[in-house]
């Protein structure tokens, strides 16, 4: 007697056509983009023509102004410039005013705001009172001017031009609003393990603020590399002017231009358009470095607290 066996053929899936899901684009997207892409020009157009004329001869910013192509090519006005000593002067004074008082700034406003956050009986209230008073109105000019030139004896000082601007109110605020975010567990943590209120703050919390602090540190260097109104009132010296108050110079007065470099016939309208170039490049090239922490930093510190 034998035994049939039956052989069953394998069972084979059909798997079912893959459909590519087409994304279409809506209306409000292709808006949005649109309205980048023409703010963005909106701003890279004027800047562009300022490099463009900077690169322009004399002669042809002259008598047709601006164009969108330097032609003739010249590079006149930044060899002026940069035979002289008084840009050289300007940019130490420029780099030596927003490096120590970005730190400066950065310092006295974490430690304000952590202060703050930390709602300590008698202390942090009047110290968020006396932090946002200075939202709402100030002493006035002469007060600040008799305080600095007087009483301070900071006049033809650099700190002068520093120490006004070492706290703002706004930013204190974004960061206590930061500091109260920060998971309490992990400050129990460090507590337990016998780290005091110092060594919580500089371990702990500030490695956990780097988003923040980056922002910050990025508004203070733009106000300190722009600024040039308290050099106009409290230095006197040329050889301790920063950049902005030069250009503000030159742009004021024809006569200066020739002063900043060796040439008896100085470029005067290319100079200001090169001067601006020189000024403004080195803060427009920084932002990049600190882009992926402005948007996560600005957005927790404004929205979370």
């Amino acid at each position: 007697m034998t035994a049939t066996v039956e052989r069953t053929a394998p069972v084979t899936r059909v798997r079912p056509p893959s459909r590519r899901k087409s994304r279409r684009l809506e209306p409000f997207t292709i808006a949005s983009y649109a309205g980048v892409i023409c703010f963005g020009l909106v701003c890279a157009i004027p800047f562009w023509m300022v490099v463009a004329g900077s690169l322009t001869a004399e002669s042809a910013l002259s008598q047709r102004g601006y164009s969108f192509w330097p032609t003739p090519f010249s590079l006149d006005a930044y060899t002026t410039l940069f035979q002289g000593t008084r840009v050289w002067l300007s940019y130490g004074a420029t780099i030596f005013i927003t490096g120590i008082g970005t730190a400066i700034a950065v310092a006295a406003t974490s430690g304000i705001a952590w202060v703050i956050a930390r709602g300590l009986p008698r202390v942090s209230r009047p110290l968020a009172v006396f932090a946002y008073i200075p939202m709402l109105f100030n002493g006035g000019l002469v007060p600040m001017y008799i305080l600095i030139t007087q009483v301070l004896q900071l006049q033809n000082s650099w700190f002068a031009v520093i120490l006004p601007l070492v706290i703002a109110p706004f930013l204190v605020f974004v960061q206590v609003s930061f500091f109260r975010a920060t998971p309490q567990e992990i400050l129990d943590a460090a507590r337990i393990d016998g780290a005091g209120e110092l060594r919580i703050f500089f371990q702990v919390v500030l490695p956990l603020s780097k988003p923040v602090i980056a922002v910050i540190a990025l508004f203070y260097a733009v106000t300190f590399w722009n600024e040039w109104f308290h050099a106009l009132l409290f230095l006197s010296q040329p050889e301790k002017f920063p950049l902005q108050l030069v250009l503000q110079n030159l742009i004021s007065s024809v006569t200066n231009a020739a002063e900043l470099g060796t040439t008896s016939a100085a470029p005067v309208y290319q100079m200001r358009l090169a001067m601006t170039v020189i000024t403004i490049g080195p803060i427009l090239l920084a932002y990049p470095f600190a882009q992926r922490y402005f948007v996560k930093g600005l957005t927790l510190g404004a929205t979370k607290g």
